[in-house]
């Protein structure tokens, strides 16, 4: 993963990149892969997620997929299917045939949309990971353009709170979010950096990342957009979790 800023300053990723309709595929077939090999499990909540069940969660999925046709296709919102009374194999089924619909309008796009599309299933993906209890992947098609979006939304929440630039590091990468030269270097695992800017990692567990210099003056800028750190943390870090590679 390397990165380099665009035209705007905003970091933008390097390198071939999967298409977003591929993205998107990847990820129904993981959820659906990892949430059949979990019918064991009662539904259980998602940490990162309090106010769903995994049954809520894909529910959400089914119902940005309909969203999402209607934008893509240029009409109304598709007509979301009522959950009610929907179990997760069902829910799937649902997301499964939307999904395909929203694969085929992303292709024709061109690749000029459904990167947030992307993003948000992919972080739903991890959601689910870390619910069941299954190991992260080591590679992923969805995880360079998620980042992308991440770290866009991030380097914008750090100029609207006025801070200084700020270095983000993990493995042999290293880029810069907000404007001028970096003052400060945060290192970490791909996958805490990315739970971080997604709002899946409390204050207390982003300060404990490997910062060279203090922290809090950054912290704010990790609440952007939809995302809100938790007040406690709700899942380990990556490297902690079941053996799982960061």
């Amino acid at each position: 993963m390397d990165m380099s800023l665009d035209e705007m300053g905003r970091p933008t990723l390097r390198g071939e990149r999967v298409p977003n309709h591929e993205c998107y595929r990847q990820v129904r077939q993981n959820v659906v892969e990892l949430l059949s090999e979990a019918r064991r499990v009662i539904d259980p909540a998602v940490p990162a997620c309090p106010e769903w069940t995994l049954r809520g969660l894909v529910a959400h999925q089914v119902g940005v997929a309909a969203m999402a046709i209607g934008r893509l296709s240029g009409y109304l919102p598709a007509q979301s299917p009522s959950s009610a009374g929907m179990g997760i194999p069902e829910l799937l089924e649902t997301w499964e045939r939307l999904g395909a619909e929203a694969d085929r309008l992303l292709a024709d796009s061109g690749g000029r949309s459904g990167n947030i599309l992307v993003m948000d299933a992919f972080t739903h993906e991890l959601d689910v990971r870390y619910a069941i209890g299954a190991e992260l992947p080591d590679e992923h098609p969805a995880f360079a353009g998620a980042f992308e979006v991440l770290a866009n939304g991030f380097a914008a929440a750090v100029i609207d709170h006025g801070l200084p630039a700020l270095r983000l590091s993990t493995g042999g990468t290293q880029w810069t979010v907000g404007i001028g030269a970096p003052v400060a270097t945060v290192t970490a695992s791909r996958y805490d950096l990315c739970r971080s800017l997604a709002g899946r990692r409390s204050h207390q567990q982003v300060t404990a990342l490997d910062w060279d210099r203090d922290s809090h003056r950054w912290l704010p800028a990790f609440t952007w957009g939809p995302f809100t750190p938790p007040p406690f943390p709700v899942e380990p870090m990556a490297d902690n979790q079941n053996g799982m590679r960061g």
